[in-house]
């Protein structure tokens, strides 16, 4: 626990979008500061970066300027070579990055202290969880709320939104085509230990999160299990945040009714917006007084994010980046019922084998991919989930 009225330094790990959005916010913290920003960029052309005098390409000098690393680069094999130093020197660390956890992150969290901020929709789900769960409720549906989605969005228009929102193109169509939202559902699954309701979840579509998150709910009641999922729009404008629904006991049944939640038996509660950068400076002080972690992909993950081919592909193509293309999309499967799947944030310069029709998941023999950190970890967090389920089968 940190006593000191001296800042805490924060060495950040990325130069794009968010991190500049959080450089730009601890300028105006007493209690936080900058220590270094760690690109891969030359720095002599990141013109666009506040505070350039801040940036280093060197691992070491981020590290040994921090008294807590904040991971938020979005690349889950870079982030993994980076965090895995960090906790080597005794760092704490907080991330913006739920592509890394569902990657690798379970072979990491039991080296340190590692934990997904507050901010992004697993943080916020993780923390509402602990909100609700405080006053009562048992949760039946962890939800996540899209407003759009297009499983193979047409490049042109991916362009233009790019523009649009400032951010990179990979963002836009990660987002677009549902990787993103998958990537999140699952770290929300192992984090609080629940799972899904099948590969790819349901995601029902709805004109109220209530109505959207009662269907969830019966599902999750049918299956004997919360789940994990998310609700779609269905022509009108839900909030860019997460949900809950849950049940309460009997006698608190009048009560939630006359407080506006509903004759239930299913209770819906929204947090209506989830604003990145902004909110990770909560989770950090947390940490700097003594939270136990918020969020993290857990030692036994039970849900991973497999890749399915967009289009055709043929034998030769390299897929330079999955998350975020336009040859893959992510989506939430079960583990051990696809236990030789490839994870969709191994793939950067990824190798295609044979032929592969759309709508195919892409199996690790189908793909040759570099001999990674990254890869070496996430094999053995797949032998580690194979293992556990052949100890827990019947003899």
């Amino acid at each position: 626990m940190k006593n000191s009225i001296d800042p805490t330094r924060v060495s950040i790990v990325g130069s794009g979008f968010l991190a500049r959005g959080m450089v730009y916010a601890l300028r105006n913290q007493p209690d936080l500061e900058v220590g270094r920003v760690l690109t891969r960029r030359d720095i002599e052309s990141c013109n666009d970066f506040p505070d350039r005098e801040l940036l280093t390409n060197s691992i070491e000098e981020a590290i040994n300027a921090a008294e807590i690393v904040l991971e938020c680069s979005g690349d889950p094999v870079h982030a993994t070579h980076v965090i895995e130093q960090a906790m080597q020197a005794g760092m704490p660390v907080v991330t913006m990055n739920s592509e890394f956890h569902v990657t690798t992150g379970s072979a990491l969290v039991n080296r340190g202290f590692l934990t997904e901020a507050e901010g992004d929709q697993p943080g916020s789900l993780a923390a509402l969880h602990h909100e609700v769960c405080s006053m009562g409720f048992r949760p039946l549906v962890y939800g996540n709320i899209k407003g759009f989605l297009d499983h193979n969005p047409p490049r042109d228009s991916m362009e233009e939104w790019a523009r649009r929102q400032g951010i990179s193109l990979s963002q836009v169509v990660s987002f677009t085509d549902g990787t993103k939202l998958q990537i999140e559902q699952a770290l929300i699954a192992n984090g609080l230990q629940t799972k899904i309701a099948q590969p790819g979840l349901l995601g029902p579509r709805c004109k109220e999160i209530s109505a959207g998150g009662d269907q969830l709910a019966e599902a999750a009641k049918q299956l004997g299990h919360p789940v994990s999922d998310y609700v779609l729009a269905d022509g009108v404008k839900l909030p860019a945040g997460v949900f809950i629904t849950a049940q309460h006991d009997p006698e608190q049944q009048s009560y939630l009714e006359y407080l506006k939640l509903g004759a239930g038996p299913y209770y819906t509660l929204v947090r209506n917006y989830h604003l990145c950068h902004l909110e990770i400076m909560k989770t950090i002080r947390g940490v700097m007084t003594g939270d136990d972690p918020l969020l993290n992909n857990s030692s036994q993950p039970t849900v991973g994010v497999a890749a399915i081919s967009k289009c055709p592909l043929q034998p030769g193509t390299v897929i330079e980046r999955g998350i975020g293309s336009f040859e893959v999309r992510g989506s939430a499967v079960p583990i051990t019922e696809y236990p030789n799947h490839i994870p969709i944030g191994l793939l950067q310069g990824a190798r295609i084998r044979r032929h592969i029709a759309p709508g195919e998941i892409l199996m690790l023999e189908d793909v040759e991919l570099p001999e990674t950190r990254a890869f070496g970890l996430y094999r053995n967090i797949l032998a580690q989930a194979v293992a556990s389920v052949s100890e827990a089968a019947p003899r």
